[in-house]
């Protein structure tokens, strides 16, 4: 997108989401840093809409920005700056004085947001990490993966993350499937336990297998320097395999080795897991418990003490949310919350 092309998009769906209506080109003319006729910002408006951004809602030469284009501005246009000041004294108004119960305290930050941002409000509160049931993993690309948790009390949750790199479908898979054998009603943190005794088990095979193969001075560690990983680096392989017993030895140190790398994927696959957060703002279909009513949801996770997200609060609206107001309010409430929170449970 040319620099005009930027401006030209960006002062749209700014008006847009100002006014609802559809913008035209004279419209824009007037708002542009640069002069330029209403014919040359309609030349730019159709390119837009070629690409997918606009849209022409009606016979009128107005545009509105589509969903996709809607998504771009979210992404790489809008610019979110600090809570505004009177908006700030108004959540540490509301939430500030942390008196009263844990419900009581997020009842304040959902009528607060829903009264700052003429929104409907979203408040998730912090629940125990339930067991859990069954463990799937899905690849949605080289670098975005799904994965999804069904918990003992039959509550489904889906979180996206960024899987290690050369990370395959089939090695989730098979991740999964390990996983899922050992569940028995742990906990995702009991889980990553379990794998880091696995680990630790394994290595400690490994290091007793390869042991004598070093003291012979057939091997020898190393490590590799791009990733931190061991190989043993066997030396004369020809008149190592002439012994039986050396061959096998060497043949399972090569099934360890295969061990030890999934456990370490898996270790990773748990971390990332627990750690896994979606989108913060989902704009129309993105959302599929709002698509229908064609609503925005702008979200925000609070933590405790520990860093730990447990909870989320937000606002829901139409999509021509004043995103630029909205997203810092949501923001700063969750920061709020989170201390609120976190400073109880030390209490």
């Amino acid at each position: 997108m040319s620099d005009r092309g930027r401006e030209v998009f960006r002062r749209l769906v700014e008006a847009y989401l100002e006014t609802g209506e559809p913008v035209g080109s004279r419209t824009l003319s007037r708002s542009v840093s640069e002069s330029v006729s209403p014919a040359t910002i309609r030349n730019v408006m159709q390119d837009l809409e070629l690409l997918g951004l606009l849209d022409s809602p009606h016979v009128s030469a107005g545009r509105v920005p589509t969903q996709m284009g809607l998504r771009l501005f979210v992404d790489g246009i809008l610019e979110v700056g600090d809570v505004g000041v009177t908006e700030r004294a108004e959540i540490e108004r509301s939430l500030g004085r942390g008196d009263g119960d844990l419900p009581t305290i997020l009842d304040r930050a959902g009528e607060m947001l829903s009264g700052l941002t003429h929104g409907a409000s979203l408040v998730l509160s912090p629940k125990a990490e339930a067991p859990i049931r069954h463990i799937e993993f899905v690849s949605l690309g080289p670098d975005r993966a799904l994965v999804v948790l069904v918990t003992a009390d039959g509550q489904v949750e889906n979180r996206v993350f960024e899987p290690p790199i050369g990370l395959t479908p089939s090695a989730m898979r098979q991740a999964a499937n390990f996983l899922n054998a050992i569940l028995q009603g742990r906990t995702l943190g009991e889980m990553r336990g379990v794998v880091a005794a696995e680990i630790v088990r394994r290595r400690a095979e490994l290091d007793a297998l390869a042991a004598h193969l070093i003291e012979d001075g057939t091997a020898v560690w190393a490590t590799d320097g791009d990733g931190g990983r061991d190989r043993l680096i066997v030396r004369g392989r020809a008149n190592l395999l002439e012994g039986t017993e050396d061959a096998e030895q060497l043949e399972r140190i090569r099934g360890l080795f295969d061990d030890l790398e999934r456990k370490r994927d898996l270790a990773q696959l748990l971390e990332l897991t627990e750690g896994g957060d979606g989108v913060r703002v989902f704009i129309g279909s993105e959302n599929k418990l709002f698509s229908l009513s064609g609503s925005s949801l702008v979200v925000s996770p609070y933590m405790n003490a520990d860093r730990k997200i447990i909870g989320a609060v937000g606002v829901i609206g139409p999509t021509r949310l004043n995103y630029g107001r909205i997203v810092p309010i949501v923001d700063y409430t969750a920061q709020l919350v989170g201390r609120l929170v976190s400073s109880r449970s030390k209490g």
